[in-house]
């Protein structure tokens, strides 16, 4: 939103100095210059310079109108007038062994709303990289210490557990992408949509799992151990 802005922002300064120089190479009026397709172009006509060739004539200070500097390069700064927010919803479904305690994901979908999308496909990737870290912070990662010492016993990832491929069911990621009018590109940000979501969405599908049994907390990572003990538990309490 912010590092994106800035670069449209300056990339439009170019594109202005670019026009400039065209309309001196092709004996024409600024305001008559048209650029797209990275072709800068007289209104209404076939006569044009291509970006390169302009780029090229830039650095050639011969051709260059009275007082315009050579070189095809412009600083831009950004700063934002107002904050935005990314939103949407995600559903999961899951699936809860009561001998066992695992937790297996049968379903999760995904509706975000980024503002406008630039790539889908690195979009995609970065929705769904965000929800296997929120996953993985429910049901199985977790930094342990010694109580004694105060040294650090998951260290590695040899002993810190991270979601594998085996752990995951099929993310259906969908977008429904409604501009923002508070940056030039219409952009909401997509960075931390996905953990955001994917934290309380599972830690919400395991509660309501485990209800019908008569657990009513459970602090996460959800192991398969925390969760069997907490279903001992609750059958427990019901017993006594």
């Amino acid at each position: 939103m912010l590092g994106g802005s800035a670069l449209y922002l300056a990339a439009d300064k170019v594109i202005a100095k670019g026009k400039t120089l065209a309309a001196h190479l092709l004996e024409a009026a600024v305001a008559d210059i048209e650029f797209a397709d990275g072709r800068f172009s007289i209104a209404g006509t076939d006569r044009g310079l291509t970006l390169k060739e302009v780029a090229t004539a830039m650095f050639q200070p011969a051709k260059l109108p009275p007082g315009l500097e050579p070189g095809l390069y412009e600083n831009a700064t950004y700063k934002a007038s107002h904050d935005t927010y990314p939103n949407g919803c995600h559903a999961c479904e899951v699936e809860i062994d009561p001998e066992s305690g695992a937790v297996t994901l049968q379903n999760y979908v995904v509706v975000d709303d980024v503002g406008t999308v630039i790539n889908p496909l690195t979009l995609k990737g970065q929705i769904h990289g965000g929800v296997v870290q929120g996953i993985g912070q429910i049901l199985m990662e977790q930094v342990v210490w010694d109580p004694k010492s105060g040294q650090l016993l998951s260290g590695t990832l040899m002993d810190y557990s991270v979601p594998r491929a085996d752990d995951l069911c099929d993310v259906v990621i969908k977008s429904h992408a409604v501009p923002t009018k508070f940056n030039p590109l219409g952009a909401k940000g997509a960075g931390e949509a996905g953990t955001v979501g994917a934290l309380p969405a599972l830690m919400n599908a395991i509660m309501d799992a485990l209800a019908p049994v008569g657990v009513r907390a459970l602090d996460m990572p959800a192991t398969s151990e925390r969760v069997w003990r907490a279903i001992r538990d609750a059958q427990a309490k019901r017993a006594g």
